[in-house]
C-alpha cells in the first residue's frame, strides 16, 4: 500500500469520514484535526498525528489478546522511530479490520 491509502486507513479507524467529494476528511468523532485533504494527511510524518492512533490501538479490545502486536508497538514507541511505528500502526488496523 501507499503512504496515501496507509493514512486513509489510519484516518478511518480514527473516526475521521471521507467527505462526498471524496478529497477531504472531516473529524467529527475526537476533534483532533481540522478538514484535511487526503494528500495532506500527516500520520506518516507527524507524532501529534500518529501517537493517537497507537493509543487507540494499545487499547483495543482485540489486541488485549494479541502479545505480538501489543510488542511490536510498544517495541517501536520505545525506538522512537516515527517509520517503525507507522508501519506498526498500519499493520494492527489492517489486522484489526479483518478480526472485528
Amino acid at each position: 500500500m501507499k503512504t496515501t491509502e496507509n493514512n486513509k486507513l489510519i484516518a478511518e479507524f480514527m473516526g475521521m469520514e471521507l467527505g462526498d467529494d471524496k478529497t477531504m476528511y472531516y473529524d467529527d468523532v475526537e476533534n483532533l484535526h481540522p478538514p484535511t485533504a487526503v494528500d495532506k494527511l500527516k500520520y506518516h510524518t507527524s507524532w501529534e498525528w500518529l501517537m493517537p492512533a497507537y493509543k487507540k490501538c494499545m487499547t483495543s479490545k482485540q489486541l488485549r489478546g494479541d502479545d505480538d502486536y501489543r510488542t511490536i508497538l510498544i517495541d517501536a514507541v520505545i525506538a522512537a522511530d516515527i517509520k517503525e511505528l507507522y508501519t506498526a500502526v498500519v499493520e494492527f488496523i489492517k489486522w484489526y479490520n479483518q478480526n472485528k
